[in-house]
């Protein structure tokens, strides 16, 4: 738990001070600001391949993807919470040298203008840090928390991910003054069969977050019995 918290302090934080000093002597017409801006980046298009690297290292690892689990996966969330710190710091650092010509604008100005064009991108990192990060570790699949999180996935899964096909054909329909069955008939084929190969793996991935939320709300036998 400590050495990977330790390394993604020291990491993260020592790769965005390397870009920028490497990019300051390389381009030396560039203001503190793109040096900055570009060496956010660097740092987030650098964990996302470690992201993504680790995810297909569990993927490949585990057989049995409802119930195997890995260390890595585990490791990883506490590499993560560094960089999710680190990443709220450095949109910060951007807009206060973005604002670094007006030398008139005072600091808590800055932080509010900081706030209000991030709102989401910082909801989205205390979301992880609060909640998702003391889910993940503490091992509280039981609580009435991780089963609200549980059905939040599954509604949005459904909505954003298996909804949008049948909803892409009505809108199509509508326009064209076409039932949604009827739609599918009035389409090149090639569109029905790239659609259906975009919504297979949606809805194979929906039934295993559905097996997983129905052993949630599973009562074990013991309770059963009494």
């Amino acid at each position: 738990m400590l050495l990977p918290l330790a390394w993604g302090s020291l990491f993260f934080p020592g790769l965005f001070g390397v870009c920028t000093w490497g990019l300051r002597r390389a381009r030396p017409a560039w203001t503190h600001h793109d040096c900055v801006m570009i060496s956010t980046r660097l740092v987030s298009s650098v964990q996302a391949v470690l992201a993504t690297g680790s995810g297909i290292i569990v993927i490949r690892s585990c057989s049995d993807v409802i119930t195997d689990r890995h260390w890595l996966a585990r490791e990883y969330v506490w590499f993560l919470i560094p960089y999710m710190i680190y990443d709220t710091y450095a949109m910060y650092l951007c807009e206060w040298y973005r604002a670094g010509d007006q030398s008139s604008r005072h600091s808590l100005t800055i932080f509010r203008n900081f706030l209000s064009k991030n709102r989401l991108m910082i909801t989205h990192h205390v979301f992880i840090l609060l909640v998702l990060v003391p889910i993940a570790q503490l091992k509280q699949q039981h609580t009435l928390l991780y089963k609200v999180n549980g059905i939040l996935t599954l509604t949005t899964f459904f909505l954003c991910r298996i909804l949008l096909f049948p909803f892409m054909y009505w809108s199509y329909g509508r326009q064209q003054g076409l039932s949604l069955l009827r739609v599918p008939f009035h389409i090149p084929l090639h569109c029905n069969v790239a659609n259906a190969f975009l919504i297979a793996p949606q809805i194979y991935w929906f039934s295993l977050l559905c097996k997983k939320a129905a052993r949630l709300f599973d009562v074990p036998p013991a309770e059963k019995d009494s």
